[in-house]
């Protein structure tokens, strides 16, 4: 699928059009990742949307860090421009699961893992496993480990 690459794309153009420094800059950084990305390895290949996201989300998790490091040092100009950025590839996320949801497939895949004899960290891979297949890209890998490991940790 090339739906979302497509549609950087484009917006990438209006935003060279509108001579906007900030999303110009941000949509080729992007666009250079999922290139990098595709040819990478032994063979090209074309990314799915899912992939796309997933790029995206640790492109804005990379701005907000350096956004931090920048604050730290006191660059707030600097800070400000990454946080933009960010901001412009927030723009492609799609909203993420609330918590309640979120706890509830993680308690659901938990329950199943302990009636296959799977119980503390030892269920760990498989619980995060099967929890990200169900919720997708609705959910930052970071906070499906945490509900799982909370999850864990109580049983």
């Amino acid at each position: 699928m090339a739906g979302l690459k497509e549609q950087l794309r484009e917006d990438l153009t209006t935003a060279i059009r509108e001579r906007d420094e900030i999303t110009t800059a941000t949509l080729r950084l992007a666009l250079s990742a999922i290139t990098k990305a595709e040819v990478a390895g032994s063979t090209q290949v074309t990314l799915t949307d899912d992939q796309v996201l997933e790029l995206l989300r640790s492109e804005g998790k990379r701005r907000a860090e350096a956004a931090e490091l920048y604050d730290q040092a006191e660059r707030s100009e600097l800070a400000a421009r990454e946080r933009a950025q960010a901001a412009v590839l927030d723009r492609y996320l799609p909203a993420e699961m609330d918590d309640a949801a979120l706890n509830a497939i993680v308690a659901e895949e938990v329950e199943r893992a302990d009636a296959e004899g799977m119980t503390g960290g030892r269920a760990m891979g498989q619980v995060i496993k099967a929890v990200r297949a169900r919720v997708g890209t609705d959910a930052a890998g970071g906070r499906v480990a945490a509900a799982v490991k909370a999850a864990l940790g109580d049983g």
